[in-house]
């Protein structure tokens, strides 16, 4: 696990990027914390700087939008998802990644 930072410093609505092995993106959306590669895997762009609507968030560059609950793409021009990790929130307010062990990986068709 990563510790990626105290839940007060993530208000819900923003995001942050994680550095580890592959950058995350970690999001509050409506109190629900998520993790998500944090590079859209249409082309190189930041998804921790994207927008966020409730559980998807929509990539800067060509506004492609993923669930952050399933990573799956939910507009074009992504076609593959995005890897999704679980989240672990500590009772003093620690947000840790399971970044070693993805909750899920997710294959799609390019």
């Amino acid at each position: 696990m990563i510790y990626a930072c105290h839940l007060e410093n993530l208000p819900q609505g923003e995001s942050l990027r994680v550095m580890a092995d592959v950058p995350i993106a970690l999001f509050n959306a409506d109190g629900e914390i998520y993790a998500v590669d944090d590079t859209c895997t249409h082309q190189n762009a930041s998804l921790s700087e994207g927008w966020l609507e409730g559980c998807h968030i929509e990539c800067p560059l060509h506004e492609a939008a993923f669930d952050l609950r399933t990573g799956q793409p939910t507009c074009l021009p992504a076609k593959r998802p995005v890897r999704t990790y679980q989240v672990t929130v500590d009772e003093d307010g620690g947000v840790y990644v399971h970044a070693t062990a993805p909750e899920r990986i997710t294959e799609g068709a390019a």
